[in-house]
């Protein structure tokens, strides 16, 4: 377990975290600092609890937005995921028809071809 400093409205707070994971909470506090030093520009000073608590709000309006977006997209990749299936289903069955079409077609040239064979020109070999 590591422990690193984050500053965050102006106060140091000592954390904790897993091993390799220092840079990523040290990033997290630099962006909701930002939030805050944001927010302290846009309504000026409302207290220190309050404009907390408006960062944090904001912070998970977005968590909310993105998990519906992330909602949205796995449904529509389950849908393509379906669509890719049918087609390659359609694909197969579609290869298996012109196969056998284009194999009857052959057996049919060649009857043609054998029935040709002995009635023209006296038994001389066409193709």
């Amino acid at each position: 377990m590591s422990h690193i400093s984050v500053t965050i409205n102006g106060r140091q707070y000592r954390m904790a975290c897993e091993e390799g994971e220092e840079a990523r909470l040290l990033k997290l506090a630099e962006e909701f600092e930002e939030r805050i030093v944001g927010l302290r520009g846009k309504f000026g000073e409302i207290g220190d609890a309050r404009l907390t608590v408006m960062a944090a709000l904001t912070v998970a309006d977005e968590l909310l937005d993105a998990n519906e977006r992330i909602g949205a997209l796995e449904e529509e990749i389950e849908a393509l995921r379906k669509v890719r299936v049918s087609a390659a289903e359609r694909s197969r069955v579609t290869q298996f028809a012109v196969a056998n079409a284009l194999n009857a077609a052959a057996e049919r040239i060649e009857k043609t071809t054998q029935v040709l064979n002995r009635t023209v020109g006296g038994g001389i070999a066409i193709g």
